[in-house]
């Protein structure tokens, strides 16, 4: 692999998406909405949060079976439609 080379994902496989955004329950309402949509077999037992130390900002990470690029283009987009939403990773 040369240095401008990106390591290539072997898809089907466990991928972290970590959302960050204000914390209020609509951003976590539109994480499950999102990953429903996109990510059969979601279960909202996977995901984890958690708040800033003033509880301005919260953390959202999902662990979804991702099964190919488009999909995960496909619901970082989606993720992005939410004003609440000010990162996506």
């Amino acid at each position: 692999m040369t240095e401008h080379e990106k390591p290539q994902i072997e898809f089907p496989c466990q991928y972290p998406i970590k959302v960050l955004g204000d914390a209020h329950s609509e951003l976590q309402q539109h994480v499950v909405h999102v990953m429903n949509s996109y990510a059969p077999g979601f279960a909202e037992s996977d995901i984890t949060s958690k708040q800033s130390s003033k509880g301005k900002w919260q953390s959202i990470t999902v662990v979804i079976t991702a099964t190919g690029k488009p999909q995960l283009d496909s619901i970082f987009a989606a993720l992005k439609t939410s004003a609440r939403v000010k990162m996506v990773l």
